[in-house]
Parts: C-alpha cells; structure tokens; sequence
C-alpha cells in the first residue's frame, strides 16, 4: 500500500511539475533538447526514488544531485528565454 501511495505521490508531483513548465513556457522559445533532458532528469529521479535505499548513501546523493541538475537545466532554459 506504502509503494502505491508513493508512486502516486511521485506521478502527482511529476504531472503538477511538468504541467506548469508547460504553461510557463507557452511564450518561450522552442528548447527540444533542453526540455528532454528536463524530462530524463525528472524520470532519473523518479527511478532512484524507486529503488532501495541501501547503497552506502550514494542513492540518496545521486537524487540530490539529479535535482540540482533540473534547477541548472530550468535556469539555463529561462536565462536563454530571457534573451
């Protein structure tokens, strides 16, 4: 039931958040390249998020890191909208 309930939890905060990228960036200029690797890092984090946490803490690194990455790739692709 637990795994059910998170794996909702994570499609709803995936949906939500790529539903209002989509929205914010209606006026943008057209980004394929950066908008998939927004996508692949959003499905990285989800499959880390499904695995077991024993990994000697790299798992939980990896998430972390895989974030930062989206927040690099969402400011790159506003930066460049900013243009």
């Amino acid at each position: 039931m637990k795994t059910i309930k998170t794996r909702t939890t994570v499609l709803i905060a995936s949906v939500t958040l790529a539903a209002g990228f989509a929205l914010g960036t209606l006026n943008a200029e057209n980004q394929p390249n950066m908008v998939a690797a927004l996508s692949h890092l959003n499905n990285a984090v989800a499959s880390l998020k499904k695995a077991t946490a024993d990994k000697g803490g790299h798992r939980a690194k990896a998430i972390q890191l895989t974030n930062d990455a989206i927040a690099e790739v969402k400011a790159g692709i506003a930066a460049d909208n900013k243009k």
